[in-house]
């Protein structure tokens, strides 16, 4: 049975995480685990709500070290908690503060643990053990699991750091706008520095001040793992950034403008990363450098009928990608939009993505969405609406530039001017919550 060390730092002295203005060893963290490992009831599945990243890792790698299955969802919901409870009896909650699940158990964190001595084997775990059962985002539909071998996600990791160009032990710290529960923030923040040897930051901060705070607070080598709508928010703030090794970004196209800018003001390349949850990640590009994107190490790609599957490597068994994909050749692809974001209205086509990039583009727009939905039950699509936040404009002004950029057919009618778009921790809009908004709207036409 091959096995895997939670981390591959060089020495137990090397720092795994900073947290707050403390630093802390990889010996303190295999301890750490190793007393929490102790503590966890004997369960199968731990549902992980710790938010501060470093405990978090703790309470994932003595999950793994119990055979225990971290279950990750989009959301903590009642409503969904409650199905994962009945989905998967025996269920528990391991939580930093209140947290009221009916019938769910809750163990407090951080414990009163008593120092674990360290084994040789402590920090070792089974690579085909099945570390995560990661869920969809529910952003077109209900969420679905799936299963992430503890092999497979510390290939990726390795896969990931061969593609930015990190070398192994070099020390840089990974500061994170996405939580860990994430799969995009599980890979990033947190599988990329304990496979490489780099150091995660437990802190996940989230207003422009507190990133380039927390940012300043750092030794370098150190660099930014974000998304386009918090990358966004930030760099309109005005005011000297610190310069990074490279900026990270993933969960949603990022316009080439705003990854110029990023580039300009952090002094550092802009890396995107594109993946799923059913594959994990899957390529990455720098974004000023060209619109393809380059297969990870490992993997392989082609199409299989209107479809385009993905396997190898670190993603194992073909997994078919939900995206209109034009391959160049067998390494590097274009994205076209997702297969679910095809609009075909009248006889003419285009996507979505297409569709949020150019409302996006309008000067004045701080954040907009198309949506189609079709409530008809005649199988004919509806005509898009669009939901913007643009302080300042008229719906001419959007209608207007929209005109110069996009086919008539494709105008959102109607056009809801509101307040903020009810994105999620990580930037992403569900259906379900786009749903709500068209249903909240609705009753006041």
């Amino acid at each position: 049975m091959t096995k895997i060390p939670l981390v591959s730092h060089a020495s137990p002295a090397s720092v795994f995480a900073y947290r707050g203005g403390e630093c802390i060893s990889v010996a303190r963290f295999l301890q750490d685990v190793a007393a929490l490992a102790q503590a966890l009831p004997d369960r199968r599945y731990i549902l992980n709500l710790c938010t501060d990243r470093y405990h978090f890792a703790v309470g994932f790698a003595a999950a793994l070290l119990r055979g225990q299955i971290s279950l990750l969802p989009p959301n903590y919901t009642p409503s969904l908690v409650e199905r994962l409870r009945l989905c998967y009896p025996g269920m528990y909650c391991l939580a930093e503060g209140a947290v009221d699940f009916q019938g769910v158990e809750v163990i407090p964190f951080p414990l009163v643990l008593e120092p674990q001595a360290i084994g040789g084997d402590i920090g070792s775990v089974p690579q085909e053990q099945c570390a995560a059962l990661v869920f969809t985002s529910g952003s077109t539909g209900d969420p679905v699991a799936h299963p992430k071998s503890w092999g497979g996600l510390c290939m990726g990791a390795l896969a990931e750091a061969e593609s930015l160009g990190l070398r192994p032990d070099s020390g840089v710290a990974l500061v994170g706008t996405v939580p860990a529960q994430h799969m995009y923030g599980l890979e990033s923040c947190m599988l990329l520095a304990m496979q490489n040897g780099l150091a995660m930051v437990a802190e996940r901060p989230f207003y422009p001040a507190d990133i380039r705070e927390r940012l300043e607070q750092l030794p370098v080598p150190r660099c930014l793992v974000t998304t386009p709508i918090h990358l966004r928010t930030l760099l309109a703030e005005p005011g000297i950034l610190p310069e990074l090794e490279f900026v990270l970004c993933a969960t949603a196209p990022l316009a080439l403008e705003l990854a110029e800018i990023a580039e300009a003001r952090f002094a550092a390349p802009l890396y995107e990363i594109y993946g799923c949850t059913e594959a994990g990640m899957v390529a990455s590009r720098r974004t000023t450098a060209g619109a393809e994107w380059q297969l990870m190490s490992g993997l392989e790609m082609a199409q299989v009928g209107e479809t385009c599957q993905v396997w190898g490597g670190h993603v194992g068994l073909a997994a078919t990608l939900s995206d209109v994909i034009q391959q160049s050749d067998a390494r590097t692809f274009s994205l076209h939009g997702r297969t679910a974001d095809l609009v075909n209205i009248a006889g003419k086509r285009t996507s979505l993505a297409s569709l949020n990039h150019q409302l996006n583009q309008i000067p004045g727009v701080l954040d907009g969405v198309f949506f189609v939905h079709d409530d008809r039950g005649d199988g004919a699509m509806a005509r898009p609406q669009a939901f913007v936040v643009a302080p300042g404009l008229a719906s001419e002004d959007i209608l207007g530039a929209l005109r110069k950029t996009i086919d008539a057919v494709f105008l959102p009618r109607p056009l809801h001017f509101v307040e903020a778009l009810p994105r999620n921790s990580t930037g992403k809009l569900t259906r379900d919550s786009l749903l709500q908004l068209v249903q909240r709207y609705a009753k006041h036409e």
